[in-house]
């Protein structure tokens, strides 16, 4: 029994996926299910790492930088103004720079220079397009979940465990709130569409520097916020329209977890 409990399966599928389906319900009424994504995460971190700063080490800072966006996601939420999404969508891209700065100070100049500009950009990306998702959502749920599985089955195959439960968990987390969407429309916000791109994306991105990811799996994965705005026919059920955006959005999560499991092959090769 011990074993099944601490399986990477269940600590970063299962637990977090139930966490975050009681913490949606009880959070509910208060219109403030979209905490559900980092609670299911926090469950993870907190049973296979921690949540210090001594070492504060570059997981660590993604870990904090989950907790801090669903913050400001929350405090957030009531603008109602376009112009404060490129506001947001460059503080994530800072953000990233601060995450990566350890290991791109360990690159040539140049080298470092243009990762720190791609993950600036990648970042940067999938907060702006994951924010205009934030009053659907099905759609911002439905994203949510292929990016943080997208991001951790890639992370995974590019030989990154820990990266890649971490995604995992923030996917599963998601894809409770993703089937409580499925029935019954439950109100979310930037608390849900922030976090889930801070945190899987930067485990992307961890995983692409840091790991054997290619740079090119990506854009696969920034496709996925686009997939989620595809129309699909409003007029049918949710469970429905639930089904199609899954099936448009992890069609680009699967296509980033073949291409990292297509180069770690070779690399074996």
């Amino acid at each position: 029994m011990h074993e099944l409990l601490t399986h990477p399966a269940v600590l970063s599928g299962l637990v977090p996926f139930l966490v975050a389906l009681v913490i949606a319900e009880l959070f509910r009424r208060l219109s403030m299910s979209e905490l559900a994504l980092f609670s299911g995460f926090a469950v993870t971190v907190f049973i296979i790492s921690d949540f210090g700063v001594d070492p504060f080490t570059t997981t660590r800072k993604l870990v904090w930088l989950g907790l801090g966006s669903t913050m400001v996601g929350l405090v957030f939420t009531p603008v109602k103004t376009r112009k404060f999404r490129p506001i947001l969508a460059l503080a994530g891209g800072i953000a990233s720079i601060w995450l990566t700065v350890a290991v791109l100070a360990e690159k040539k100049p140049s080298e470092g220079i243009l990762w720190g500009a791609g993950g600036f950009l990648f970042l940067t990306w999938l907060i702006y397009w994951m924010d205009t998702l934030r009053e659907s959502p099905l759609r911002a749920a439905s994203a949510a979940t292929a990016l943080g599985l997208g991001c951790g089955g890639a992370a995974l195959f590019s030989a990154s465990a820990l990266l890649g439960q971490l995604g995992l968990a923030a996917g599963a987390a998601a894809a409770a709130l993703l089937l409580l969407n499925s029935f019954s429309d439950m109100p979310n916000g930037r608390a849900l569409t922030l976090p889930a791109a801070v945190i899987s994306g930067s485990v992307g991105l961890l995983a692409a520097l840091t790991a054997q990811l290619p740079w090119y799996a990506l854009t696969a994965l920034a496709a996925i916020p686009l997939a989620a705005k595809i129309p699909v026919a409003e007029k049918s059920p949710l469970w429905v329209q639930s089904l199609l955006l899954s099936a448009l959005t992890l069609s680009f999560a699967a296509g980033a977890a073949y291409l990292s499991w297509q180069t770690a092959g070779q690399a074996l090769r």
